[in-house]
This record gives C-alpha cells, sequence and structure tokens, in this order.
C-alpha cells in the first residue's frame, strides 16, 4: 500500500490507477493534499481561496461513486487548483485584484465544468499576478507567491499560485493562463511541466480575459503524461468561443513513449540568446544533445523575424488589455497596483495606428514561423533566461547586465504566443543556486500531441523531473 505521507507527491497517472483499482480512496488523496496545504501554504501563499470543505464533500462523492462502478477516467478523485481568473460558479473569482475582490460568478467557466464533468476535485482558487498583467506574482493585494525550491523566489507569472502549488505538492495539477508565457514561465521557475496548447484548443469561455487575441488556456503538473491527461479533459470545441477551433478530439497520450529517431528539431539562434545566464544557455545545449541520444536530428538555425516578438506582442497585448480595463482605468484607477495600472496606461495611449501596424507583423511574422516549421517538427529554446529572481528586486544581473525583471521574465516565451504554436516547458536542469531551468518546444499548430511526444522522451532520458523542493 502507498503511505500516507507519499501521496501528496503521486503522479495523477500513478494515483488514477490506484483509484481505479480501489487501493486509493480520493478522500484520502484529498486529505493528504489538505495536510500538505496546511503544513507549506504559510510560507508559499498559494492559494487566495482553499475550499477545504468542498474538497473533501467532493472527494467522498467521488469515493461513493467509483464504488458503485461509476469511474469516470484518469481524473476522478484527483485534486487540482484553478489559477482565480477562472470562474467558479458560487466561489468568488479575484482575478488578483482589488477590483474584483468581492466577485462570485454565477456560472462556471468551460474548464471548470469539464473538469467537475471528469470528476476531479477543486481545491481552491490559486494566486496570480493581478489581472494576469506581469511575469512575477508579486500581487500587491495578496502578497507574493513564493517559489518553493527558495521562498525567498518569485514563482513567476502570471500563473505563479499554480506553479507553486504543482511543485509543492498541493495539487496534482493545475490551470494557467498563457497570453506571453504565464504558464511556461512559473512552469520554468518552479521546475515543473506547463503546456501552452495551440491557440483555440481548448475553450477560454469564463476565463476573465487579458488580451482576446492573445489569451491561451493551459495545464502545469509535474510529467509530461500528466499534463497529457489534462488536455484529454479540457480540449475540445465549444461553439460559445469564437475562438474555439472546430477539430475532432483527440488523445493527446497517445504518442507518448514514441521513439523520435529522425525528428528534426531546430535551435534558433536568433532572439533567444541575446540576453541569457549562461547557466541556462548551457542546460538547454546539454538537453540539444540529449535530443541528439535519442535519435533527433538537432541544427542551429536563423529565423530573423523571432527579433519582432517584443514590439509585436508588447503593443498588442498592452492595447487589447487596456480596451478591457477602460472603465476602470477611468473609475478605479487607485485600486490598480502600481505596475500593473502603469501598463495599461500605457496599452490606452498607444494610438491605432500602432495596433494595426502590429497585427499586420503579427500576420508577416506568423508566415515567416509556419516557413521555418515547414523544416523542423520541434523548435528547442530557454523557457526564460534566468533562474527565479529574488522577491522584491526591481532588476536583475544577466552576465554582468542590469535588466529589469518584469521584462526579462516574459522575454523568451512571448514569440509563441504571436503565433499560437503549441509550446511545452519542461525542466532540464538547475543552477548553482538550486533554483530550476526549463526549456520550451514548439511544435506546429494543432501538433500539440508531437509537443508532448518530444518532451516526455526528454523527460524520460533525465532524472529533473523527479526532484522536489525541500519545502
Amino acid at each position: 500500500m502507498v503511505q500516507f505521507t507519499d501521496l501528496h507527491y503521486l503522479t495523477i497517472s500513478d494515483a488514477a490507477s490506484l483509484i481505479e483499482s480501489k487501493q486509493l480512496s480520493p478522500v484520502e488523496l484529498v486529505a493528504a493534499h489538505l495536510e500538505r496545504i496546511e503544513q507549506t501554504d504559510g510560507r508559499l501563499n498559494s492559494f487566495i481561496t482553499l475550499l477545504a470543505d468542498e474538497a473533501m464533500a467532493a472527494a467522498a462523492e467521488a469515493e461513493g461513486a467509483i464504488r458503485r462502478g461509476e469511474y469516470r477516467g484518469a481524473l476522478h478523485g484527483i485534486p487540482i487548483g484553478l489559477k482565480d481568473l477562472y470562474y467558479t460558479k458560487g466561489v468568488r473569482t479575484t482575478v488578483g485584484s482589488k477590483i474584483m475582490r468581492e466577485f462570485v460568478p454565477d456560472y462556471d467557466a468551460a474548464v471548470t465544468e469539464r473538469f467537475r464533468d471528469a470528476g476531479a476535485v477543486l481545491m481552491g482558487k490559486l494566486q496570480m499576478h493581478e489581472f494576469a498583467l506581469g511575469a512575477t506574482s508579486e500581487n500587491p493585494h495578496d502578497g507574493p507567491a513564493h517559489n518553493p525550491w527558495d521562498i525567498t523566489r518569485i514563482t513567476g507569472g502570471s500563473s505563479g499560485g499554480s506553479g507553486s502549488a504543482v511543485a509543492a505538492g498541493q495539487c496534482m495539477a493545475a490551470l494557467g493562463s498563457d497570453t506571453g508565457g504565464s504558464v511556461r514561465i512559473p512552469a520554468s521557475a518552479c521546475g515543473i511541466v506547463g503546456l501552452k496548447p495551440t491557440f483555440g484548443r481548448v475553450s477560454r469561455i469564463g476565463v476573465f480575459p487579458l488580451a482576446n487575441s492573445l489569451d491561451t488556456v493551459g495545464p502545469m503538473t509535474r510529467t509530461v503524461r500528466d499534463t497529457a491527461i489534462v488536455m484529454n479533459a479540457i480540449a475540445g470545441y465549444d461553439s460559445r468561443d469564437a475562438s474555439s477551433a472546430n477539430r475532432p478530439d483527440e488523445d493527446f497520450t497517445r504518442l507518448l513513449g514514441q521513439d523520435i529517431s529522425g525528428m528534426r528539431v531546430g535551435l534558433p539562434q536568433d532572439y533567444f540568446y541575446d540576453v541569457i545566464d549562461d547557466e541556462v544557455r548551457g542546460a538547454v545545449q546539454q538537453a540539444a544533445r540529449i535530443l541528439e541520444g535519442l535519435g533527433a536530428h538537432v541544427e542551429e538555425c536563423s529565423i530573423p523575424a523571432l527579433n519582432d516578438s517584443i514590439s509585436i506582442s508588447g503593443t498588442i497585448l498592452l492595447t487589447e488589455a487596456a480596451e478591457i480595463h477602460l472603465d476602470n482605468l477611468r473609475e478605479r484607477a487607485d485600486d490598480f497596483g502600481v505596475d500593473v495600472r502603469g501598463r495599461l496606461e500605457e496599452g490606452a495611449m498607444t494610438p491605432a495606428v500602432s495596433y494595426i501596424a502590429a497585427q499586420r507583423a503579427r500576420a508577416e511574422f506568423n508566415r515567416k514561423i509556419a516557413e521555418a516549421m515547414k523544416t523542423y517538427d520541434i523548435l528547442l529554446a530557454p523557457t526564460t533566461a534566468i533562474g527565479a529572481p529574488r522577491i522584491g528586486d526591481s532588476v536583475v544581473d544577466v552576465g554582468g547586465v542590469s535588466e529589469a525583471k518584469l521584462a526579462i521574465m516574459p522575454r523568451l516565451t512571448r514569440p509563441h504566443n504571436i503565433c499560437g504554436i503549441p509550446t511545452v516547458s519542461v525542466p532540464c536542469g538547475f543552477t548553482s543556486e538550486g533554483l530550476p531551468i526549463g526549456m520550451q518546444l514548439a511544435a506546429r499548430a494543432f501538433e500539440d500531441a508531437v509537443a508532448l511526444q518530444v518532451a516526455y522522451a526528454y523527460e524520460q532520458a533525465t532524472e529533473w523531473h523527479t526532484r522536489r523542493p525541500a519545502i
């Protein structure tokens, strides 16, 4: 039998097997995670709203259903968390803000519905950067989310509570959202797996928006297989969402374990290595060698369009975000945190001609990325340029050069949001200070399963995913 103290670090796939065979009770599993939250959240600050009683009731309901032979699949009885911008009927959804502090939706987000249908157990709503507009999760209203590898460090953002909760064993999976990297950045900083699916793969109904043409829903877990399991539950067409892709359902686990021999992997040299820590560079180079050892053809390549990533993404993201928040900027500007208010005001002052020019540049950017992807199955790059910086620092040292923390953290993840291609971040090492390093693997549009296939092959050839923070 599994020991009680081990339960909070089981994988979803292992726990699901034990639950289906009735060797493990959902009640026992959820109780272990609630105990873990009680032990650690005073130091991590992962949760905005903890739903302990509701979680135990849902676990008991799952256990009863499974005993009656009504097992729903791999997420039945599994404890999960939601970034606090996913609507949850009857449960407040603050979006990490003062402005929406007491907002209680009267309906569930589409992904919340899908989790409930799968029998997953919602543990609570997770910390985030205010209105998802930032990459540190240093929140002026809720305090900062703390990294379980070093609680003096940020988690990355904006899905910081999701990153810390999964890494620390407070829940087995969580959802983040990714507009400029907000799933992949905390996944990298916290040493877990984070997938930004193809744009349109997962419904955004009931997800408070940041920038409508860039926003993506994505899972965060401790293993690649667990990410694929979550995708099986949440992906799919939703006629209520105008951006939803009408494609057949698929099994995102189907390519896991298949040989990657002959896969063509490109290492873009433009943009990704302009500003980067040497330890991060070295870890990604070593990861490329491991993929070569697994039979992939890896080569450096040039995609000059990548150099336009900041100007395109920044203009579109801030302008669309400002449009969403125009009324609050006029009427409640003082209720925003300083950094978020400043960026929204910048977006509000962007001329329409600049936004239109950025969208035109985006179309050309996407054409050039698609052209490059005719040659390569996967593009490999670092996820973040540095390990997690310290909470409270506004600038960081990168190779002897001072960089603004809010700018450096999302720098390398932005390109994949512009073109909407599936991109998964997986752990690929640690810095000399013991901080996780992540790399991102991007595939062609709607080849999410291929990105997961390569990520899984790398994960299984290394041991990074087996390490656990000391907290």
